[in-house]
């Protein structure tokens, strides 16, 4: 299922980051990606190793090898020549390599193919790399937070500044990455990106209310990369 998002759930979601920074000194951005990495070294590895996985089968039944490839090259001499024998050899594990990596150029089947705790990093990596760029330091009160959500690995982040990250555990966001993944599941991402940052708010307005002379110092659309 690939999620997209509607200019209502941009609305949806800014409206939330305005409405949850009315109580807070808190400043929440939102960012969206398709996803967090090209994963294209997962490509790579994959295709190494069915090489290597061919490499050992050819190796393990080495009379099966001869066969193939005697019939592959219409040489009905009793005993394959060496020189034949490691050519078709290496034109074989050449072609394994090629046509796994070109399958894995597919990005639906490469994703398919990568680690769930590869995704988790990658989708980590980039959103503290966001983070940094968008957020961190960008506040008076280093009161900046980040929810940051990659569509085609269903994963998201929620990442805080230094004042925040005193005064709140991680765990205290667990109720809005809930919300969050459980809307994502269901297709409903701008829904799910909503409740998440009303929550956000509810736990940054319980440690950072809004004080008389606060201002809007990040900006509250949500941003699509």
């Amino acid at each position: 299922m690939q999620l997209h998002l509607t200019q209502s759930d941009h609305d949806l979601v800014s409206s939330a980051v305005a409405n949850a920074e009315a109580h807070t000194s808190g400043e929440i951005v939102t960012i969206v990606a398709r996803r967090s990495d090209s994963y294209h070294d997962v490509g790579l590895s994959w295709a190494a190793a069915a090489v290597f996985i061919a490499l050992a089968l050819m190796a393990a039944f080495p009379a099966q090898l001869r066969a193939f490839l005697s019939m592959l090259l219409l040489d009905w001499e009793h005993e394959l020549a060496d020189w034949k024998l490691l050519t078709g050899l290496l034109g074989l594990l050449i072609l394994k390599f090629l046509v796994v990596r070109y399958l894995l150029a597919i990005m639906p089947l490469r994703m398919l193919m990568t680690p769930r705790a590869t995704r988790a990093r990658r989708v980590r990596r980039r959103a503290i790399l966001l983070f940094r760029t968008a957020a961190e330091a960008r506040t008076r009160g280093r009161t900046g937070v980040l929810i940051y959500l990659s569509l085609d690995e269903h994963r998201a982040e929620i990442v805080a500044d230094r004042a925040i990250n005193e005064k709140v555990a991680p765990e205290a966001w667990g109720d809005a990455m809930a919300a969050l993944i459980d809307a994502i599941r269901a297709g409903r991402a701008g829904e799910g990106l909503a409740e998440a940052v009303r929550q956000v708010g509810v736990v940054l307005a319980a440690h950072f209310p809004r004080a008389d002379d606060d201002i809007n110092e990040l900006p509250d659309r949500l941003i699509e990369l």
